[in-house]
Order: structure tokens, then C-alpha cells, then sequence
């Protein structure tokens, strides 16, 4: 099901990329760039033409998804029941409106029934206070045990 384009003026939170069972993650992400980005949530943070790179080596999930739309379509899909975000650690690159997150998730994957815990290390890019690139790094090996099938 592909969702209409959304525009910024148009950012409804009635749509399913607004997801509440991935409140943690977005508010941890907020509290991390604090200060640094527009917005209220984390969709009002990202740049229509942002970028992002996902280096994880998990067959059949995409490591790139360039635009704000095309990412919020993915992840109105998000199936994750995320009850927790913690361990945040904040750093400020020496390059200007570079910043890097780490911070830990924690959940259940229902189709499983399986606990969800995985570390995140994100690098993100920032001009005009919002989010224009994003590079993150995981433990592949958390999504594919928490996902699979005994």
C-alpha cells in the first residue's frame, strides 16, 4: 500500500508513519538533537529531500532511502512494538551540523513474540535545522534473532 506524497504543510499525524509504537525511538532521537533541529517530532525534522543510509546486513532490507516521503511510506510498515529508548550518548563532530547519536531500543517483534533490545549508532546530517543525511549502524544479528522463527 503506497501512501500519497506528504508535504510539509501536510505532515498529519494521523498518518501511519506516526507510529506509536515507535514513540521511543522518535522521542530519543528529538532529545538528541535538541536544539539543533525544528520540529516537535522527528518527522517534523526531516528535510523533504534527506537521505538515508542503512548499513546493516540483513538480507532483503534496503540500505538506502532517499526523501522524506519514501521514508515515512517504509516506515508506516514498522512492526516493532517498541516500549523503550535509552541509553543515549550525544557527540558533536568537528564538522559543522554533523551529530552523532547512540542509544539502545528495546521491544517485542509480535510476529515472533520475541524481545527486541538493539544499539544504534547515527550519523546524522544537519543544515536548516532539519535532517538532510542519515547513516546508521546496528546489530544486524538483534533484528534477525528477534525475527526469527525457532
Amino acid at each position: 500500500m503506497k501512501n500519497k506524497p506528504i508535504k510539509p504543510e501536510k505532515l498529519s499525524r494521523k498518518h501511519p508513519a506516526f507510529n506509536k509504537n515507535a514513540e521511543p525511538f522518535f522521542s530519543i532521537i528529538m532529545k538528541g538533537l535538541k536544539g539543533e533541529v525544528d520540529g516537535e517530532h522527528f518527522w517534523d525534522a526531516v528535510a523533504e529531500n534527506a537521505v538515508f543510509e542503512f548499513l546493516y546486513n540483513i538480507p532483503g532490507f534496503t540500505n538506502r532511502i532517499e526523501g522524506r516521503d519514501a521514508y515515512i511510506d517504509w516506515f508506516a510498515d514498522y512492526s516493532i512494538v517498541l516500549h523503550a529508548a535509552d541509553h543515549l550518548h550525544v557527540y558533536k563532530s568537528t564538522k559543522p551540523g554533523v551529530i552523532i547519536l547512540e542509544y539502545e531500543v528495546h521491544g517485542k517483534v509480535p510476529h515472533s513474540g520475541k524481545a527486541y533490545d538493539n544499539r544504534f549508532c547515527s550519523v546524522i546530517t544537519i543544515a536548516d535545522r532539519k535532517i538532510v543525511h542519515w547513516r546508521d549502524y546496528m546489530d544486524s544479528l538483534a533484528v534477525m534473532s528477534a525475527f526469527a522463527d525457532d
